[in-house]
């Protein structure tokens, strides 16, 4: 089976004017001939999120006008935004709506479902969305509006703004990509108000990114990030946030938001491997984001310089289809292939920015970061692989007794938590690359042992070296859960991998079948399984969480490789095409010499290094 969300590079998209005149035509002809007597512009299959999603494709007709000129828009377009100032402003308190903070204000919002009380909690981020459309029409008006009609349309959005700011509590779903898409509309609002309301607009909005936002960043392997639905980092809505940064820039040119573009994108940057696959989030777990990730993606990975496009979105390049033949990555579908004016600002914001992809990697080393050629390794905070990518295939961090990683086993305990700092060396030398972890871990004898493991790659294959006091019982080492491969533009899921151990090597699956073991052989999604062991239902639950709480899982294991000196215990494993594994091992004091059929490498600690740093030297054969 394959993986249902992740799917071709977004940066694989054509982005040209022409490519984006074809996208806007192709949006044309659908909305006129969607386009109601009352001059509706919404899918028919709508329900949810629909508050802005009219006056979403108005702006797309707006933009395509203001590109080509089509005699046919003006009209669609004035009939279109009058429906929604018609139909779609709500001013009456919504039943049941539970963050309200002053009632009665007659302040315009827009609704998630427009049925009074249902899903009342939604209607926060619609009415951000409905301010990002309704501000992107006003900078697209020119020529097609008239001045009565574009009045209007100023005081419904700065209603909006009034009741996200003063008659709500701000970003109530601690939602990072929702909070700082309201900023971004408090500042493209401001350039369509007479001062001193334009002074004031700008000001509260950069004051709101100060305080409610940046404020409460949340750390995650080494960087500060804006927090997503109370977690750090989601891999859908963390590069949508990425989106708003580039946004905020572009119109404000406030230089903190490019510090913290910059910030997360090196960080997206670390976790993503070479093939773009991710997991994780407090939200979703596989659910990749398309369009909506384009802008934030592109323009930062200029900024950094690295190819960041490499995100795997919901779009195949080859052909614009998703699953079922739905077209993505351009703009929101419904299931028929039919344009959702949901989240179109992005669209019209891609088009309007002319930076280019950056598309070579980017060559500084980093701490929680191995890259080289197919090959990557990304790391968590406890410097613990959380992903592994070798030969095209995806390794997630293996569970056993409810404890999560890579690292050695003995009794059931995983040597992988530091107690204490964890130190990195990074080397490249003759065509390789490697970094070297050494951190203090304590078993439940309270005993405190060093594990030292050094990843070695040369872009093909990559060697895993781990080195630790010698164990009681019978130690193995925990390498990995064979979870995903790449299958052309698509990630097909498996249960294998091209691996090879200098010791024993089994791949054991759960005797259980209970939802908190994990078997890579059964159908069931890491995604499944994760909200499966949440608390709160598909789509509100934290499957970072849920995942969390498995058991046990598939797991590669390897036995300690034969001929290591006495007093410790060494493990070594080689993902990649299979061939001869014999590694070699000689101690010389405190320091390792490892020999591999393609490399030499010496660990230990550098002479007269007055902080304790380890060493680390390689050599090619």
């Amino acid at each position: 089976m394959h993986l249902p969300r992740q799917l071709g590079p977004l940066h694989d998209l054509p982005d040209t004017p022409e490519a984006y005149d074809a996208v806007l035509a192709g949006v044309v002809e659908e909305a006129l001939a969607r386009l109601t007597p009352e001059g509706g512009l919404e899918h028919p299959d709508c329900v949810d999120d629909i508050g802005d999603t009219s006056l979403g494709v108005t702006s797309l007709l707006a933009l395509a006008w203001q590109r080509g000129k089509d005699p046919r828009l003006p009209e669609a377009v004035r009939r279109s935004l009058a429906f929604h100032l018609r139909e779609r402003v709500y001013t009456d308190d919504n039943p049941g709506y539970p963050n309200l903070r002053a009632r009665g204000t007659g302040l315009p919002y827009a609704r998630y479902v427009l049925e009074a009380g249902a899903h009342p909690i939604g209607d926060w981020p619609s009415t951000v969305w409905a301010l990002l459309q309704s501000v992107n029409l006003l900078d697209l008006a020119e020529g097609l509006v008239g001045d009565e009609q574009r009045a209007e349309l100023v005081r419904v959005a700065r209603g909006y703004w009034r009741w996200l700011t003063e008659a709500t509590f701000f970003n109530p779903q601690e939602a990072g990509n929702q909070a700082i898409g309201c900023v971004v509309g408090g500042l493209m609002l401001a350039r369509h108000l007479p001062a001193p309301a334009a002074d004031e607009t700008r000001e509260r909005a950069l004051r709101l990114y100060e305080r409610e936002i940046r404020a409460h960043r949340v750390r995650d392997r080494g960087a500060l990030l804006p927090p997503e639905h109370g977690g750090a980092y989601d891999n859908n809505y963390g590069p949508i946030s990425l989106s708003f940064l580039a946004q905020a820039h572009r119109v404000s040119g406030e230089a903190v938001f490019a510090e913290d573009g910059d910030a997360l994108a090196r960080y997206i940057d670390a976790r993503l491997p070479g093939g773009g696959f991710d997991n994780g989030g407090p939200r979703y777990s596989e659910q990749h984001s398309g369009f909506e990730s384009v802008l934030g993606l592109r323009y930062f990975g200029a900024r950094i310089g690295s190819d960041l496009g490499r995100y795997r979105g919901d779009t195949l390049p080859h052909c614009l289809k998703g699953v079922g033949g739905t077209p993505r990555g351009r703009h929101a579908v419904k299931a028929d292939g039919g344009i959702d004016g949901h989240f179109a600002w992005m669209l019209v914001w891609q088009i309007q920015d002319a930076t280019p992809w950056h598309r070579t990697p980017a060559t500084a080393p980093a701490r929680h970061q191995l890259r080289a050629g197919g090959v990557s390794v990304a790391f968590d905070d406890r410097m613990t692989p959380s992903l592994v990518e070798a030969a095209g295939t995806y390794y997630l961090p293996a569970a056993v007794n409810r404890q999560h990683g890579f690292g050695p086993v003995t009794d059931g305990f995983l040597f992988c938590r530091p107690m204490g700092e964890a130190r990195v060396r990074d080397i490249a030398a003759d065509g390789l690359t490697a970094k070297l972890v050494s951190k203090p871990v304590v078993g439940r004898d309270h005993v405190l042992r060093h594990v030292r493991s050094l990843y070695v790659t040369d872009g093909t294959s990559l060697w895993m070296t781990v080195a630790v006091e010698r164990l009681p019982g019978t130690p193995y080492l925990l390498a990995g859960l064979p979870y995903a491969a790449d299958d052309g533009d698509r990630v097909r899921r498996t249960a294998e991998g091209e691996v090879t151990a200098a010791g024993e090597l089994r791949l054991t699956h759960p005797e259980s079948d209970g939802v908190d073991h994990f078997d890579a052989r059964a159908e069931r999604t890491q995604e499944e399984a994760a909200f499966a062991l949440a608390a709160d239902p598909r789509g509100y639950g934290n499957p970072d969480l849920g995942w969390s709480h498995l058991v046990g899982t598939t797991a590669l294991e390897a036995a300690p490789a034969p001929g290591a000196p006495d007093d410790l215990h060494v493990f070594a494993v080689r993902y990649g095409p299979a061939g001869p594994f014999t590694p070699v091992f000689a101690a010389d004091g405190s320091a390792l010499t490892v020999r591999t059929e393609s490399f030499t490498a010496v660990i230990g600690e550098a002479a007269g290094d007055a902080h304790g740093e380890p060493e680390l030297t390689l050599t090619a054969v």
